[in-house]
């Protein structure tokens, strides 16, 4: 499942639907939680439903971002959309992996239900948006068989804490949410899942969003939320190797292919050892190449 860009879709919007249907994102997130209002979740579930049932062939994955646990929605959530064609759950407020083996053994139950093989939706999680959830970050390791990507938040983790604001003067997250960006990442690297980065606010700065997805991207995120079809675009261009990075990708592993007893080589000039070789691994990946 390639994750480079996540985009969200009010799950009662026809009209925004159809618009992101084409947008070229490598997901979808129909969004049952904040997009919706209250009086909205039952039609939001029954138009969600039918777009699974359609049969529509597509090339995008079909994600779902249910209601968080303490809503008591979540259950109605996934009895509504758990059937052929759902691909993954984006489970937002959670707490720690025991949210994911709690959500698995529904989805355990209604894939059952539904004459799906097991194990066939996947999770993605909001990895931050609480404060006992900055704390459980380490209990994703080992990772759930289903736990395919983490993702963070600071909307959310900023009511939580009673702050009056989650960016600095000059633009940049403020420092608790640096925190809580970082351990996201390392706690995706730490499970073996993809680090997705959290929403770029402003659609309209394309400038803005490339900037913040090349930073992204060289921290070592493979992926990014879109709010707007137009930002798809560039988040799948950021996250995508370049023709260059490519060929040097290709050139380090062909080396090290070539030499399997060595721990460190020489090409074009500069030394390479193991950790160049499973960058370089990463990103033949990345680009879809077999490594």
């Amino acid at each position: 499942m390639r994750l480079r860009s996540l985009l969200f879709v009010p799950g009662d919007s026809e009209r925004k639907f159809v618009k992101a249907f084409g947008a070229g994102a490598d997901a979808l997130i129909l969004d049952f939680e904040d997009a919706v209002a209250p009086s909205m979740k039952d039609a939001a579930r029954a138009q969600v439903a039918a777009w699974l049932d359609d049969g529509a062939p597509r090339d995008w994955a079909f994600f779902v971002r249910v209601n968080p646990f303490d809503t008591g929605l979540t259950l109605p959530d996934l009895v509504a959309v758990v059937k052929p064609g759902l691909d993954a759950i984006l489970l937002p407020k959670a707490n720690g992996a025991d949210d994911i083996v709690r959500l698995g053994h529904y989805l355990d139950a209604l894939e059952a239900r539904a004459g799906m093989a097991p194990n066939s939706v996947k999770i993605a999680v909001v990895a931050t948006e609480t404060p006992a959830a900055m704390f459980a970050l380490g209990s994703y390791t080992p990772a759930h068989p289903r736990l395919v990507g983490l993702t963070w938040g600071a909307e959310d983790l900023a009511a939580a804490i009673g702050a009056t604001g989650n960016k600095s003067p000059d633009g940049d997250w403020a420092f608790p949410y640096r925190i809580a960006r970082a351990s996201c990442l390392f706690a995706a690297a730490s499970a073996g899942v993809a680090p997705i980065d959290t929403l770029f606010a402003d659609f309209r700065d394309a400038a803005g969003l490339e900037e913040s997805c090349r930073t992204a991207r060289a921290d070592g995120f493979t992926g990014r939320i879109a709010i707007h079809p137009d930002q798809v675009a560039t988040i799948n261009r950021c996250f995508s190797p370049s023709d260059a990075e490519r060929a040097e990708a290709r050139r380090i592993v062909d080396a090290f292919a070539a030499a399997p007893d060595a721990g460190t080589l020489g090409i074009d000039g500069r030394m390479y050892d193991i950790p160049h070789l499973k960058a370089a691994q990463r990103t033949l990946a990345a680009a879809g190449d077999q490594a």
